[in-house]
């Protein structure tokens, strides 16, 4: 049987610079992205320093906590040039994930959960991940120009090389704020090998508004653009893996999974229509769930509810302790405390542990006594029941 022979590959596209950049444009708007611009990868020397300085700084006084990947390849966060020497223009990528309404009403009601909205639909990192491989197979396929994709997990100072591309600005909650989309974006770059026509980048415009510092639960602002993480909830509920603070665990409310406070209260919001559900694969089961429900979730059952979701990364355990101090600050105790007794018997301590503490929230009169006939051979357990107080906080 005859073979035919290879198809020969289609022959580069040419194009100037600036046909080449609008190209890029209309096909990531295409694609589904909302906001597109270029930067250029080299730095000047003092930007450099300044932003080497300033991860440094943030690194040394210990305000990464356990987020040990911030002080790793430091000189290529600071650095699209090296991360990749054959860099030359930053094409920075922006999805809206703006919610139908404000999400903090769901703080109202303690016998729910309260999910940050991000995570409420398909894990964004694979979201936005498979529309940057599709972006740069379009380049690729037609241009023939190296690149590389980015988003989030790489070594890329995300935000600087969005407001450098014109995106928006870096606002004093530290995310990205845009005049169009509010505090709402998913962001991702690719870095490519041929220099473009760079877009204008944005100032700030926060102007005198604190309105994001001052809404913060837990203080976790030490001034405007200066977060201390140890004390953000999205980092206690989803980064921490151990015992939250004492201290913090009534200020964490319902939320079992990051915080949209500081995003939700941001003025300019208001300009941000509503992101396209089919996009995102929202899930109405992610928005406000049953605590009680959530508390009963073994692991198994854990991995077949949080499929495909940003939740699932941080595993069954650290997602039941965050569903523990939340029905510890529950204002419900007949549904909270027959879910709570149950996790005192849970396999994990880190759960018995933060079961404990609820439990003291919930039956303050009956602790002391519970306390004296308590047994569990994992001292952290043991020492939650010694240091909880046998009434409310």
């Amino acid at each position: 049987m005859s073979r035919h022979p290879p198809v020969p590959k289609r022959p580069p596209k040419i194009a100037s610079p600036a046909e080449l950049r609008d190209a890029i444009r209309r096909e990531a708007l295409r694609l589904g992205f909302d906001a597109v611009g270029f930067a250029p990868a080299s730095l000047a020397p003092e930007i450099r320093r300044e932003r080497l300085a300033n991860l440094a700084s943030y690194v040394a006084q210990g305000f990464h906590g356990d987020m040990g990947w911030l002080a790793e390849r430091s000189e290529q966060r600071a650095d699209p040039i090296a991360l990749w020497p054959e860099a030359a223009t930053v094409v920075s990528l922006a999805l809206n994930y703006a919610p139908p309404r404000d999400p903090r009403e769901t703080l109202a009601l303690t016998d729910r959960g309260a999910i940050s909205v991000y995570a409420q639909g398909r894990d964004y990192h694979e979201l936005v991940k498979s529309k940057l491989k599709a972006l740069g197979r379009f380049i690729w396929d037609t241009y023939r120009h190296q690149i590389k994709v980015f988003v989030d997990t790489a070594p890329v100072m995300e935000k600087p090389a969005a407001q450098a591309s014109g995106l928006g600005w870096q606002g004093k909650h530290t995310n990205l704020v845009s005049r169009r989309f509010g505090s709402w974006l998913f962001l991702g770059e690719l870095l490519l090998s041929i220099e473009l026509p760079a877009d204008a980048p944005e100032s700030d415009h926060c102007g005198q508004c604190r309105a994001c510092l001052d809404v913060c639960p837990t203080e976790a602002f030490l001034g405007p653009y200066r977060l201390e993480a140890r004390r953000c909830i999205s980092y206690l509920t989803i980064e921490h893996e151990g015992p939250i603070d004492r201290a913090l665990r009534p200020l964490l409310g319902n939320r079992i999974y990051g915080c949209d406070d500081c995003l939700a209260v941001c003025p300019w919001n208001k300009f941000a229509q509503t992101a396209h559900e089919t996009s995102l694969q929202r899930r109405p089961d992610l928005d406000a769930p049953q605590l009680a429900e959530l508390a009963a979730l073994d692991d198994a059952a854990f991995r077949r509810r949080f499929a495909g979701t940003a939740i699932k990364r941080i595993g069954r355990d650290r997602f039941v302790r965050n569903v523990a101090y939340a029905l510890g600050n529950s204002r419900a105790p007949q549904t909270a405390l027959p879910a709570v007794e149950r996790l005192l018997q849970d396999s994990s301590p880190l759960v018995r542990g933060a079961a404990v503490w609820a439990l003291s929230r919930l039956a303050p009169r009956d602790f002391g006594h519970r306390r004296h006939s308590a047994r569990d051979d994992n001292g952290d357990v043991r020492a939650e029941w010694v240091a909880a107080p046998s009434s409310p906080c």
